[in-house]
C-alpha cells in the first residue's frame, strides 16, 4: 500500500493547482505522507503516489524512492508534497534540506523539482511560491 497510485491526467499551473489535487488524496489524515506527483512535458499528471508515511511529527522520504518512481515513468518532473497533521504549513529545518537534496538530485537526473508543497489544513505552503526552490 505504501506506493499506492492514483492516476489522473490533469494539468498542474500553479501551486494551488497542485494543492487542490494533493487535498483530494491527503486531507484529514491523521499522520504525515509524503507523496510525489508525476507530470509530463505540458504539466499534465502521469501519475501520483505516496512514498512513505509516518507518525504525527513526521515521516522520512527516501530520495532514491521519490525518483525510482520518476524515472519509471519517464516524468520530465516532479512536484514533492507531504502535510502537517498539526495544521501548521511552516515548514520544519528537515522539510527544507529535504527539499535541497531533492533538487540536487533532480538535476543531476534531469528531472525538474518544480515544487515542495506542504498540506496544512485548510492552507497550504509552497517552496516555489516563497521562492526556496
Amino acid at each position: 500500500d505504501l506506493m499506492r497510485v492514483h492516476e489522473y491526467h490533469e494539468q498542474i499551473r500553479s501551486s494551488s493547482d497542485a494543492a487542490d489535487y494533493l487535498r483530494r488524496v491527503m486531507n484529514n489524515l491523521p499522520v504525515e505522507e509524503f507523496w510525489v506527483i508525476y507530470l509530463n512535458r505540458a504539466n499534465k499528471i502521469i501519475n501520483s503516489g505516496k512514498i512513505s508515511m509516518g507518525g504525527v511529527a513526521g515521516t522520512v522520504a527516501d530520495v532514491k524512492l521519490i525518483f525510482k518512481g520518476a524515472l519509471e515513468k519517464l516524468a520530465c518532473s516532479i512536484i514533492i508534497a507531504h502535510n502537517h497533521p498539526s495544521a501548521n504549513n511552516k515548514p520544519s529545518e528537515a522539510d527544507k534540506q529535504l527539499t535541497k537534496k531533492v533538487a540536487e538530485a533532480g538535476k543531476v537526473l534531469d528531472i525538474s523539482v518544480l515544487d515542495h508543497i506542504i498540506i496544512a489544513g485548510n492552507g497550504f505552503y509552497s517552496f516555489a511560491d516563497e521562492g526556496m526552490m
